[in-house]
This record gives C-alpha cells, sequence and structure tokens, in this order.
C-alpha cells in the first residue's frame, strides 16, 4: 500500500504530486487496468512475443 505523509511546510499539491509518482512506481495502476478485463492465455503470449520482439530489436540498435 502507497502512502505519502505531508512533511512540515509542504503544500499539498506537491504531497499529491509525490504520490502520484509514488503510484506510477509500483505499477499499481497498471495491475488494476489488467484485471479489468480477462485475456486468454494465448492472447498474453502473443503479446509477450511481440513485446520481446520490440525489446530485441530496440537493443540491437543501441548496440552501435
Amino acid at each position: 500500500m502507497v502512502g505519502v505523509k505531508v512533511k512540515d511546510n509542504e503544500s499539498i499539491d506537491r504531497a499529491v504530486n509525490r504520490f502520484k509518482k509514488l503510484v506510477a512506481r509500483s505499477r499499481i495502476l497498471n495491475e488494476y487496468k489488467d484485471n479489468q478485463q480477462y485475456t486468454k492465455p494465448s492472447k498474453e503470449r502473443r503479446e509477450a512475443l511481440k513485446k520481446s520482439i520490440r525489446e530485441q530489436r530496440r537493443r540491437s540498435r543501441n548496440q552501435y
């Protein structure tokens, strides 16, 4: 669970921004969105394969 304690003399806006960053880093929203819909295992495997191919191409471009 992500939580932010407001420091002394800290504005609420800054605390909210820190909270948003923590939520983004912890990938809570990604997990929530993934659980919104059921995806078939075959589609998950296909998407994972596509992602690995993209990553492999990106890494090969950056080797030079």
